[in-house]
């Protein structure tokens, strides 16, 4: 199996740390190919749905960061701890609503336990992105 492409660092720092069974995953925006597709915050009165694309993609680079520290044989068992953060105004209070399209990204992909969660509104993100995503992942054997 060909390992995938970390997602490229947009700074000094890498994509994922593997530490025994665990990989910490560093935030992971909606980017493809290194080229940001989303960005700005989301607005006030504006459906979650609406970001959906943004969310998926997000997740799925932070998902694929965590496979590159996967060994021969190896899986992502779980997330175990996932963030969202949402790029969102001031008076926002829908981020559980975002949050949950990564959750689900996340379900679709490893349909065991959802993890726990943070999601957490800020006044900007790198490149004004509109989510940001952070996880950890738990690793176990392909059996």
């Amino acid at each position: 199996m060909r390992q995938p492409s970390p997602p490229p660092p947009q700074g000094l720092y890498v994509p994922a740390r593997r530490h025994n069974d665990l990989v910490f995953v560093s935030g992971m925006t909606p980017r493809r190919n290194g080229v940001l597709l989303h960005a700005g915050q989301v607005a006030a009165d504006a459906p979650a749905e609406l970001y959906e694309e943004a969310v998926r993609l997000a997740t799925g680079n932070a998902l694929q960061a965590a496979e590159t520290q996967l060994r021969s044989a190896e899986r992502i068992a779980s997330v175990v701890s996932l963030t969202v953060y949402v790029n969102a105004p001031p008076g926002f209070t829908r981020h559980s609503q975002i949050a949950d399209i990564a959750s689900r990204h996340i379900q679709d992909r490893l349909p065991a336990v959802l993890p726990s969660r943070a999601a957490i509104g800020v006044a900007s993100l790198p490149g004004n992105a509109v989510v940001e995503i952070s996880m950890i992942a738990s690793v176990s054997s392909g059996d």
